[in-house]
């Protein structure tokens, strides 16, 4: 399964591909998306459109896993990354990519182990688990990548928890 994370922003939008295979799960596709802050809010969401279509096509992700903004202090930061989350949501759907969204407290405690996790703890733990050089670097290139492995993990826990005779079948069809 190839799963690509963003972690939505309008000044930087961190995507990162994570490629599972029995178990084994490895980066394919990581980096971050920027646009200049003195354009007006419509040409940067339409740039975004284009860099994330650009990438959406390249990549071909089997899903496509989107942090939820769950709440935000500032009101204005918030409105960006709620903007910029609707413009990757709006590209994964025109390339009929399923789409799931977490919130980053679900993301740090599947891949963390800990919902309250700082920065420095995500991204030591995705350079860990994707056996990386380097630690992901800026953050929302982790933020990225750690979304992709949350799905995966989620994605296990729904195999081990479905019934037997279901399990047995998806495996004969391997």
């Amino acid at each position: 399964m190839f799963v690509l994370g963003i972690d939505p922003g309008l000044s930087r939008c961190g995507f990162g591909g994570v490629v599972s295979s029995h178990g084994d799960e490895r980066a394919v596709a990581a980096g971050v998306i920027t646009s200049d802050p003195a354009l007006p809010v419509p040409e940067r969401l339409a740039a975004l459109h284009r860099e994330l279509d650009a990438l959406v096509t390249e990549l071909a992700p089997d899903v496509v896993a989107v942090e939820r903004v769950f709440f935000q202090t500032n009101a204005k930061t918030a409105m960006a990354v709620g903007q910029a989350s609707g413009v990757a949501l709006l590209v994964a759907a025109e390339h009929g990519c399923r789409v799931v969204e977490y919130t980053s407290n679900e993301v740090k405690l599947a891949v963390a182990g800990y919902g309250g996790a700082d920065k420095a703890q995500l991204q030591g733990m995705v350079t860990r688990l994707l056996r990386l050089s380097s630690v992901p670097d800026p953050p929302d290139v982790a933020d990225a990548l750690a979304l992709a492995l949350c799905h995966l993990a989620a994605c296990r826990v729904e195999r081990l928890a479905e019934p037997a005779a279901d399990r047995v079948a998806r495996m004969a069809r391997r």
